[in-house]
């Protein structure tokens, strides 16, 4: 049986009580850890359909649920070089994801993390 609960406040009895709005506009809606090297493959996600080998440190990630526009905010990380996320990389659908050496050259990395906060369609 499938339901549904309507609520404008969560509360705890002993940590207090937050608004539901910070909990539906405040959760990572996609997220994903991958092996950026060799062939490349997802180790865990949530929402994301799939992963795209762009050639060296160029990645796109297709997520299953799409965004709702192309204002949200994407947070990224790599264990080995940096990884950005440009505006014009961010689709409804996808975000490529980039990793970069020191010297600001596109690489393959061992481990990338991306995800994204905004409203889903």
């Amino acid at each position: 049986m499938a339901g549904k609960i309507i609520a404008d406040t969560l509360e705890h009895s002993t940590a207090g009580s937050i608004a539901t709005n910070y909990v539906v506009n405040g959760v990572e809606k996609c997220w994903v850890n991958f092996n950026g090297t060799g062939t490349v493959a997802i180790r865990d996600s949530l929402s994301v359909s799939g992963l795209v080998d762009g050639g060296a440190g160029n990645y796109t990630v297709n997520y299953s649920s799409a965004a709702a526009n192309t204002n949200y905010t994407a947070r990224h990380g790599s264990n080995q070089y940096h990884s950005l996320v440009t505006n014009g990389s961010k689709a409804t659908s996808s975000s490529a994801v980039y990793a970069a050496n020191p010297s600001h050259t596109l690489v393959d990395t061992l481990e990338i993390d991306y995800g994204f906060l905004g409203d889903l369609a």
